[in-house]
């Protein structure tokens, strides 16, 4: 059985949260990546735990020496996965990046065993439905996010695969028959 590199992506509000957090309680092979982030630490977050908190000039420093799996500047904050970090927890455990379409794309060119799964909502509809009861964020935020969404979708053919999260027991047994599936192929 070999660790994979597992890249997860999906819009907002489909659920690639609740789902990864099922797969790490549930399979003691799995770790998930801590990213660095130029952002100020929030309450209760700890660096090396939630992020790796690195200054502007740190992080600056870290892309010129090629040391992000992927990074991409959001809301006037850096944010990227550390390869060495990743490299170094793949000699003991598969790894699990959740990251956004474009970080799981910049993944697989710089780590081609990258198994890249998008995570899809049953519909906009049922997208619309799940970030409207989630009542977190603005009539705006949830625009801007659905907005997003096309794009994200955009993506999905990309992948190495698609589930589409309509039911979570269902879902998440699909992401455990893909886990399983790559760990065991030659």
């Amino acid at each position: 059985m070999k660790n994979l590199l597992l890249a997860i992506s999906g819009p907002s509000g489909v659920g690639k949260g609740t789902l990864v957090d099922l797969l790490l309680k549930n399979d003691d092979n799995l770790v998930s990546s801590v990213s660095c982030t130029t952002r100020a630490p929030r309450q209760g977050e700890v660096d090396g735990v939630n992020y790796f908190f690195l200054t502007k000039e740190q992080f600056k420093n870290k892309i010129a020496e090629n040391g992000f799996l992927e990074y991409d500047e959001h809301f006037g904050h850096f944010y990227g996965t550390p390869q060495s970090f990743v490299e170094k927890m793949l000699e003991q455990k598969s790894v699990i990046l959740e990251i956004d379409v474009q970080g799981a794309m910049n993944a697989k060119r710089r780590m081609q065993q990258t198994v890249t799964v998008f995570i899809a909502p049953p519909s906009k509809e049922a997208l619309f439905s799940r970030l409207t009861g989630r009542s977190t964020e603005s009539q705006e935020q949830i625009e801007q996010r659905l907005a997003r969404c096309e794009y994200e979708l955009s993506f999905a053919k990309e992948y190495d695969y698609t589930v589409v999260n309509d039911d979570l027991s269902q879902a998440y047994a699909r992401l455990k028959e893909i886990i399983e599936y790559e760990r065991n192929k030659a």
